[in-house]
Parts: structure tokens; sequence; C-alpha cells
């Protein structure tokens, strides 16, 4: 998913001057408390130092000078797997869509949500930050009035396959009008999480759920620079737990912590398999004790450990 921007520095593979460190006054985008330097990391994807500042209340940690050319960041070669997130490849889950491993995570999200929520063909659904339309798609076939919303290059090519796919602009019109909104690996990318946090808050009915996904950086909080997950020319922003409750809880939703819920293995078994690069189901990782593997894992790492939101009355932000 790609936040909407108009560029503002052009795209290069070249070695960039460092960046001055910011000024130690900068205050936390979530809670507005006092953050400090926490490091920098010299990107692989983008040849430059990146800087990162952590708030010293509810440990938000993020890029303070981040890339921002999203254009130039989401174009087709992102979405091809050839950009700073060489394991994600979009087009393949498109052409792929019936075997594909991501039919695992969306198998798993949809049980998820079903678990928290009545779904029925009344039920209306966005996906924000859908990239290539595959969740929405899971969910139509189930029967649920599913749409997404995806400002990156990919959009076009969800579009081909019948589905609603929205920019993010579009959805102004939209206030209190999905039951379910779903955020997969979206929040991470955001240089301004509140103003999407409300805006997700906007667009969900009374006693609405917000389901989302984003890495944990709680056991990474100490060595936060060499977690594989900090990319910092596309992750620009590291929640724990408790950072992701007081979001949800300023944006307005009131915040759930919950216990292993149904199709969590799934979505364990998705991230294993992305993250040891294999890209479509086979019968050697169908004979593996997922079960087993899954807990165990998210025992490690914590990875389904934040809250979800619940938008209980009236949006009043």
């Amino acid at each position: 998913m790609t936040p909407a921007s108009s560029p503002e520095q052009p795209i290069g593979l070249a070695v960039k001057q460092d960046p001055q460190p910011q000024p130690g006054n900068i205050v936390c985008k979530i809670c507005g408390a006092a953050t400090f330097e926490a490091g920098k990391k010299f990107g692989t994807f983008r040849k430059q130092f990146f800087h990162f500042r952590r708030c010293a209340e509810c440990h938000y940690t993020f890029v303070s000078n981040p890339w921002t050319d999203f254009p130039a960041i989401y174009s087709d070669d992102y979405y091809h797997g050839k950009g700073p997130d060489p394991l994600s490849d979009y087009y393949a889950e498109l052409s792929n869509y019936e075997r594909t491993i991501r039919r695992y995570e969306w198998r798993g999200i949809f049980s998820a949500v079903a678990s928290l929520v009545a779904l029925d063909r009344g039920t209306k659904w966005l996906d924000f930050g859908c990239g290539s339309g595959g969740l929405a798609r899971y969910a139509c076939s189930r029967g649920i009035g599913a749409i997404g919303c995806e400002d990156g290059s990919i959009a076009s090519q969800a579009r081909s396959k019948g589905l609603t796919v929205l920019r993010s602009a579009e959805l102004s019109g939209y206030g209190g009008s999905f039951d379910v909104v779903t955020a997969i690996e979206v929040v991470e990318h955001l240089t301004e999480p509140m103003e999407t946090l409300r805006q997700i808050r906007r667009l969900l009915k009374p006693g609405g759920l917000f389901f989302y996904t984003t890495g944990n950086a709680k056991p990474y909080r100490k060595r936060l620079l060499e977690w594989s997950y900090c990319v910092p020319e596309i992750h620009v922003g590291f929640f724990e737990p408790a950072t992701m409750r007081i979001a949800l809880a300023n944006a307005g939703f009131r915040p759930e912590f919950g216990q292993y819920l149904p199709g969590f293995e799934e979505m364990m078994r998705y991230r294993i398999l992305k993250n040891i690069g294999c890209k479509q189901q086979s019968a050697w990782e169908r004979a593996l004790p997922w079960t087993i593997i899954s807990r165990v894992v998210q025992i490690l790492v914590q990875a389904l450990a934040h809250p979800i939101g619940w938008a209980d009355g009236p949006c009043t932000q």
C-alpha cells in the first residue's frame, strides 16, 4: 500500500549524502511525548542513511527522514518484487491466485474476522491498502461485499479482476459505510499514521471492526535495526502492542487485546513461507505440522499480539 502523495525527490540508487539528524525536540506522532535518537541504518535499496527516533513513553520508533517519493517507491518494480521488498510479488499473486501462498493469509484473516463479527451478504468490508486486491477478492468469493483501496501502480491490475478498488482520495464520501476495515501490513508504511487511523475510524459504522496486521517491535526493542522487518525505505514506523493501544484509542477506537484467534495459524503459515522465499503452495509444505510450528513462532516473536480496534458509537473526530 502507498500513501497518496506527489513526488518530492527523484528515485535513484546512487549513494546519497548522509542527511543531518533531525533536531532533538521532535515529538512522538502517536502520543506527543518527547523522542530521542535511536540510531541510523544505511538502506539496501536506496543508498542513504535513515535516522530513527523513539518515543520515551509509548516506544513508537520511526524514520525521521523517510523517503517520500511514493510513485517511485511503489512503482511496478515494487509490485513485481524488484523493489525494497523482494519477498513480495503481487503480480505473481494475481496470475497464480489459486496456488499462491498468500491464500493462507487471506483464509486466515477471513476466519479471524468471522470469529469477531457476523459476516453475511449484507456485510460491507474495505481492505485498506489492498495491493493486488487478493483479500477483497477472497472475501467476495465467500459472498461478502468487499472492496479495496490502493494508491500504488498495481491498482489498475486489481480492477482488471472485476474488483472495486478506490484511491484513498475517493474515500471521503464513504464515512460510516463499512462493517469491517482491514489494513494488512499497512501502518508501518505510513509517515503520518494517526491521520490514516482517524480516516479509517470515520469509515466504520458504529460497532464496526478494524482488523490489521503489522510487525511487533517489542521483542526487538534493543536491536530494532537488526530486525529483518526494518527496511527503512518502506517501513517507516514500528509499533509495539502498547503503542498500538494508544494509537487506536487516540484515533477514537476501543482497543481490545484478544486470544489466539481462529485463522492465526494460517496467517503465521503465510509469514513463515514468505520469509523462506516460498511463493506457491506445494506438497512438502502442506505436510508440515503447522499447528505446532505457528504456535511456537507466535510465542517467540509475538507477531499477532497487537490489539484490534472497535468503533463504539458514532465517530466524533
